[in-house]
């Protein structure tokens, strides 16, 4: 394969890898916006602040993929954004909600103050449930007939849950005490919706999909595939088993997360195999929703730019503001 055949490649890899980031980390912030009903007045203000310096640089890798697939391929933007145009409109108000609720809570006269809470959670929901439907509709090739929406709608269920538990095993990293012990019960209880969202969704998808059916249930090639559900099974039941050891409030504070960020990159292994070499799945290949190779040999020279300084300014507000969070103040 020559460079030039290879860049999409290249491309559709990073798009891959910008909303995989993106879904790891605004998931869980998203996670804990839906979690704000389940704590007291003073807790919110430590889960705001939990996520308060990283919220922003989160949001980036979501315009970094989406620019990706605008300018590297163009076919494929503009066929998705066709079908999807409600469901990210409904998004982008979701996270609008959440940006002006986040900035004006904190400034809130008390009376107010539960309004711009209860604005966050629903921006948080409208967001979570917006992405699901969206990632049901991809998946299924945006197909006509009375269970492609059944099937995203499924989807547009599960994947807040899985935010609430990704948001909870956050909180569980970051805070400490009381708040710490109600963020491994909330952690219990967000477990087994997602488990059955899960196992349910896995059942469905290759239902909803000849191409997924035939990708994956070929042998030999299904020997080699059992290792992604089974990995995924792995770190969710050790998650459980996790969250019952007293040591989890302490040193092991951090691994809930970790293997939660593990489900979800399995997830994406597997999702990336079922579409490839796919944009658009059994509409549009790679290649043929592609720029030409002299248009992505000038936006890589963007890319290697943008993406270096993205990814440098994401671990360094990381490294920053490591550690337990404390309550937000604003000067």
């Amino acid at each position: 394969m020559t460079f030039d055949q290879s860049l999409p490649l290249i491309f559709m890899a990073l798009m891959g890898i910008s909303m995989l980031v993106y879904v790891v980390s605004d998931g869980y912030d998203l996670g804990v916006g839906l979690l704000m009903p389940r704590a007291n007045a003073t807790e919110k203000d430590v889960l705001i602040a939990s996520i308060g310096p990283f919220w922003d640089a989160n949001e980036t890798w979501l315009v970094l993929g989406i620019g990706i697939l605008l300018i590297a391929f163009p076919k494929a933007h503009g066929l998705v954004l066709s079908q999807l145009y409600l469901p990210v409109t409904l998004m982008l108000i979701g996270l609008m909600l959440r940006g002006v609720a986040f900035d004006f809570r904190v400034k809130a006269k008390d009376v107010h103050k539960a309004t711009w809470d209860r604005l966050f959670f629903a921006g948080s929901l409208l967001a979570s449930m917006s992405q699901g439907w969206m990632l049901g509709r991809y998946i299924s090739g945006f197909g006509q007939g009375w269970n492609y929406p059944v099937f995203a709608a499924a989807i547009a269920l599960a994947l807040p849950a899985a935010y609430v538990l990704l948001g909870a095993a956050w909180l569980i990293m970051k805070t400490e005490g009381d708040l710490q012990r109600k963020a491994i019960r909330w952690a219990k209880l967000a477990w087994w919706p997602v488990v059955g969202g899960m196992v349910l969704i896995s059942l469905a998808t290759p239902w909803i999909s000849a191409t997924v059916r035939d990708r994956w249930f070929e042998l030999p090639a299904i020997i080699a595939l059992l290792a992604i559900p089974l990995t995924t099974a792995i770190a969710l039941v050790t998650t459980r088993l996790v969250l019952d050891q007293p040591i989890v409030r302490k040193e092991l504070c951090w691994l809930p997360f970790v293997l939660l960020i593990a489900v979800f990159v399995f997830g994406f292994l597997g999702l990336a195999y079922s579409i490839y070499p796919f944009v658009v799945i059994d509409q549009l290949t790679i290649w043929q929703a592609a720029s030409s190779p002299a248009a992505l040999k000038v936006i890589l020279v963007g890319v290697c730019i943008s993406v270096p300084a993205i990814a440098a300014y994401t671990v360094f507000s990381y490294r920053v503001f490591w550690g337990k969070a404390t309550e937000l103040r604003y000067g």
